[in-house]
């Protein structure tokens, strides 16, 4: 069996597995996972600013510009450079809008003064980050010169001040600017998809996270190796509470907590 096929037999194993495990709201019997699922994750009342974000996303959708990507992760060491159109990029790599909403209301409810994303793309789920907290500094980072300046244009013309988007190697880039932080409250990592950089982009975050800290690892079943990494993130002993949502992990650092791990269906 090709790897491609395999990867995705596995992938739609592990969905079937997860729908099949997994609970909703009123099979958590913890309060704050309660509350969470009940207020934030199912919250499915539309919002003005989903209509703003998603309007963009269709321009970027019938965007026919060709640019250069150059891919730095997604299970690979090298760099890898092909032209593709705009279009293109946003049907296949762009989260889809019941995701990218989530992260949204997740974040609101976090309430951050600081957002720190790993994998800005073309800039939709960072437009919606930016719009959950207005008050909060964006700090995005992308890996591609030219993903990267459609994502800025795209901000400029949602008029989005809060937002910063740093270009180049997260990791590089990701362990100088946490330094730079006295803590970290929300960090979305949507990166380079692989065990090893994801384990160290969470080993990075944790002198800097607090109580009301939130790490969301996206693609979590994304292969054999991001599953292990999930696994080890979960069992760290500075994590108490972990929601899995089979697209996305959850990772708070609650103390005084038992620690816990959901599987929340959505």
């Amino acid at each position: 069996m090709p790897i491609f096929v395999a990867m995705i037999f596995s992938f739609i194993v592990d969905f079937l597995k997860h729908r099949l495990t997994a609970k909703s709201r009123h099979g958590t019997h913890s309060p704050f996972v309660y509350k969470l699922a009940d207020e934030v994750i199912y919250d499915f009342k539309s919002k003005i600013d989903y209509k703003i974000v998603e309007e963009q996303r269709k321009k970027l959708l019938n965007d026919d510009s060709i640019i250069n990507v150059t891919d730095l992760g997604a299970g690979s060491h090298l760099n890898k450079n092909r032209t593709k159109k705009v279009k293109e990029i946003a049907k296949n790599a762009l989260k889809a809008p019941r995701l990218a909403q989530l992260i949204y209301r997740l974040a609101k409810d976090a309430n951050p003064a600081d957002v720190i994303e790993l994998g800005t793309c073309l800039g939709v789920t960072t437009a919606y980050l930016s719009k959950a907290c207005p008050g909060a500094q964006v700090l995005t980072i992308e890996g591609c010169p030219e993903t990267a300046n459609v994502a800025d244009r795209n901000f400029k013309e949602l008029d989005l001040k809060n937002i910063e988007l740093q270009v180049g190697n997260f990791d590089l880039l990701l362990p100088r600017i946490i330094e730079m932080k006295d803590k970290l409250d929300f960090v979305y990592i949507d990166g380079n998809h692989r065990k090893e950089a994801t384990l160290n982009y969470f080993k990075w975050c944790l002198p800097k996270v607090h109580q009301g800290s939130l790490l969301i690892f996206d693609d979590i079943y994304w292969s054999k190796g991001m599953k292990e990494a999930w696994e080890e993130i979960k069992n760290h002993p500075d994590v108490t509470v972990t929601i899995d949502l089979f697209w996305i992990g959850l990772v708070y650092f609650r103390k005084g907590q038992v620690k816990e791990h959901f599987k929340i269906r959505f």
